[in-house]
């Protein structure tokens, strides 16, 4: 045993000092750290995994675990042993390590080692050390207040995305900040997003920041508080309440309380519940539609706690909306908004295009306030129109529009909707798999199918189209051909839309292309895409390029030309 036990040792050990002496080469320590005040170091945290004869020490947990079978096999030490002697032994190894870099840019102010390792009795996930440099440490939290109040608080500049990927989480560390001041920590990620209004893409960026520091906080800090945490199969939590877990008293804030237009708590005695709900609503306004469902996950969650707050979230919505625009009733149209389950309720009390028109703005309007573009709508209408594209969802949300489109006096109250709605990895609620289809589908299919002057809409739509996601603009395309034919004006639409199509859709319109014009206007389309493009384009109408190149050979005179400069344009 003791041999046995020696290899061991020196394996873990070796394969730790080996890590550190692979880090202490890097000649891009320095540069690193000089990108922005807020890091200390670059590591903060290695997992050390032992596997007799393939120990590995990484600073990224990758989560592959053999099944408990094996490594009980592979156990050759119980949990006592790598408690009392094997872990002390290791963080003693990690300590000496540390102490010579402390004050170099590859150790950050704090570093924890973790281990795994396989027991008789079982897999044994364990902390080994936590190590804090409290220069470090106290230099860090200089830096966090001065930039709080000079870029911050007492700026109007936009801020950088590698500054909120640190301070979010900063914020709410525990080892700098012990008392979290919930009202001051949500002032500040709201004065991120202030700052960076007017830049879209940066400021999606740093709310992902915010949103995952929240998240991380209250998965991996406050939920487990309260109650006991499972992994699914899934790698999603699966939460338990614990016997008696119920919120301290005065730990949430007053039932009258909400968030402005900004999402901002009004109120200065902000508890950690409220920071649980802030996440909610960070996921549920600005996270994908497939993260959602955490969303209402941690509502519901907090209601199980004895949150009011939560309770009404969830039957008013967040709050984040003023009352009079999540609910309209008019003697024609009652319109209702929910953005906890993005959810719009809409009674048509008396069909015309009165009704439609003040519930297309109510939508509208919504949406551009930032309400959940991955929604679904909830009709009472006793009017049951759907459009003439065979395989879509025939859903509450399907009908509407299909409704709508039956007013033109509305098309362009549904083109500026459709514009507002469509966006890339958002889907309507209510479609899922061979249905799903991003938002503002509807209107923009119908309106495709009734007037060329929507073809650009039409263009506009298909170059956001998540193709790996959705199926259905097949649907559409194959109605659009039948509806609006091959000719000039409808080329460029029908070529965007080709673009984002399956190999399963197959157009008959050859013979529409037997008029050399018409296949000229074709070709010229096509010879602006990329090579990888044109075989898209090709498919759905010739096949295989193989048969493009079939009929060209048997083609003559001028069509014979066009076809050679389509193969020549597919890179043939």
């Amino acid at each position: 045993m003791s041999t046995l036990y020696d290899q061991a040792m020196e394996e873990m050990m070796t394969t730790i000092h080996e890590w550190f002496d692979e880090q202490e080469k890097r000649d891009d320590l320095e540069s690193v750290v000089k990108r922005t005040t807020l890091q200390m170091g670059i590591f903060n945290d290695i997992v050390l995994d032992y596997k007799p004869g393939r120990t590995t020490v990484d600073s990224l947990d990758l989560g592959l675990d053999d099944d408990d079978v094996k490594l009980k096999q592979a156990g050759a030490f119980t949990e006592e042993q790598v408690r009392n002697e094997i872990g002390p032994k290791l963080a003693e190894v990690v300590q000496e390590r540390l102490d010579k870099l402390a004050d170099t840019p590859l150790a950050d102010y704090r570093f924890t080692l973790r281990g795994k390792f396989p027991t008789t009795e079982g897999k044994l996930q364990l902390t080994l050390l936590e190590w804090i440099n409290e220069e470090k440490r106290k230099l860090l939290l200089e830096r966090i207040h001065t930039y709080v109040d000079k870029n911050l608080e007492n700026s109007t500049y936009p801020t950088k995305p590698l500054d909120s990927f640190f301070l979010t989480s900063h914020l709410l560390d525990p080892k700098l900040f012990p008392e979290l001041d919930v009202a001051w920590t949500i002032g500040q990620y709201d004065r991120i997003q202030e700052l960076n209004q007017g830049r879209p893409e940066a400021l999606a960026e740093h709310r992902g920041e915010i949103t995952r520091a929240v998240t991380a906080w209250a998965e991996n800090q406050f939920l487990p508080q309260y109650y006991d945490v499972q992994s699914s199969a899934y790698r999603t939590n699966e939460y338990s309440l614990k016997p008696g877990a119920t919120l301290q008293s005065n730990i949430e804030t007053q039932t009258d309380q909400h968030l402005d237009e900004h999402g901002k708590q009004q109120t200065s005695e902000a508890q950690p519940i409220d920071l649980l709900l802030y996440a909610a609503v960070m996921i549920l306004r600005f996270e994908p539609s497939y993260s959602k469902s955490k969303g209402v996950t941690f509502l519901e969650l907090a209601k199980q706690l004895g949150s009011k707050r939560a309770a009404r979230m969830m039957t008013e919505g967040s709050g984040t909306y003023a009352k009079d625009g999540i609910h309209v009733r008019t003697e024609e149209v009652e319109c209702k908004a929910n953005d906890v389950f993005a959810l719009m309720t809409i009674h048509i009390r008396k069909e015309g295009a009165g009704a439609y028109q003040q519930a297309l703005t109510f939508i509208t309007h919504l949406l551009k306030q930032g309400f959940p573009k991955s929604y679904k709508i909830k009709l009472k209408s006793s009017v049951k129109q759907y459009l003439p594209i065979k395989g879509l969802a025939k859903s509450d949300t399907h009908r509407f529009f299909a409704n709508a489109l039956e007013y033109p006096e509305l098309h362009p109250l549904l083109e500026e909707y459709a514009r507002e709605a469509i966006q890339e990895f958002e889907f309507y609620e209510d479609t899922e798999g061979e249905k799903s289809c991003m938002p503002g589908s509807y209107a923009t299919f119908g309106l495709g199918l009734v007037d060329e002057q929507y073809f650009p809409l039409v263009e506009y739509y298909m170059g956001e189209v998540d193709d790996e996601h959705q199926l259905i603009q097949d649907k559409f395309i194959a109605a659009f051909v039948e509806k609006q034919g091959v000719t000039a004006q409808s080329i460029p639409a029908l070529v965007a839309s080709l673009r984002r199509s399956t190999d399963s859709l197959k157009l008959k319109i050859q013979p529409e292309l037997e008029n050399e014009e018409i296949l000229e206007l074709l070709v010229r389309q096509i010879q602006k895409l990329e090579h990888y493009e044109v075989e898209r384009v090709v498919y759905p109408i010739f096949g295989k390029v193989e048969k493009l190149t079939t009929l060209a050979r048997k083609a003559e005179g001028r069509r014979k030309e066009l076809l050679l400069e389509l193969l020549q344009a597919a890179g043939k």
